[in-house]
């Protein structure tokens, strides 16, 4: 899902949580945003969110030993092909550079949101090739909490506190008021 269609998606999420609630709806207030894998069980980390963590984690290390078996099997083609050190070594090396840089650029991702003008959709053939780097960060991040959880707490936190002062400051029913005396 794209930047701009996130936004609009919590734009429209805002603006239905202004209206009235409806017996059986939500609670009026922010919702939590889901994260792939966990929903929103991060929020109060119930509905096996331990068990979901343990299996993100070995789901993505799995992913990367079959990532990593799989680069060499890649290389072992250039070796028999006899293609020439050179280019197998250019191999090796841009494979590294490029899992080093998804590797970052996955974990920056887990602390802040991506500017909408940012170099990330450019960097996104980048970050498919050195996929284990992104996988490993992946592995790393959710072996302390799902990844993107602090993020997305901290944004959730800043929501439900300004959501509580805005309905604080609110008085009665406006409809009920008195009209303002002319002078």
């Amino acid at each position: 899902m794209s930047d701009d269609q996130q936004r609009d998606q919590n734009q429209s999420k805002s603006q239905s949580q202004a209206a009235p609630a409806a017996p059986g709806a939500p609670a009026p207030g922010p919702q939590p945003e889901p994260i792939r894998f966990f929903g929103t069980s991060w929020v109060d980390h119930d509905n096996g969110y331990a068990l979901r963590r343990a299996g993100v984690a070995a789901g993505s290390l799995a992913a990367a030993v079959a990532g990593a078996y799989l680069l060499r099997f890649a290389y072992e083609g250039l070796e028999i092909g006899d293609v020439g050190p050179f280019l197998s070594i250019s191999v090796v090396v841009l494979f590294a550079i490029a899992s080093a840089i998804a590797f970052a650029k996955t974990w920056e991702s887990f602390g802040r949101r991506p500017r909408p003008s940012s170099d990330e959709a450019a960097l996104k053939g980048l970050k498919t090739i050195g996929f284990i780097g992104s996988l490993i960060a992946y592995f790393l991040r959710s072996l302390s909490e799902a990844p993107g959880e602090k993020l997305r707490r901290t944004e959730y936190e800043q929501a439900v506190a300004e959501f509580g002062r805005r309905r604080s400051a609110r008085t009665g029913n406006p409809a009920a008021r008195r009209p303002k005396r002319k002078k």
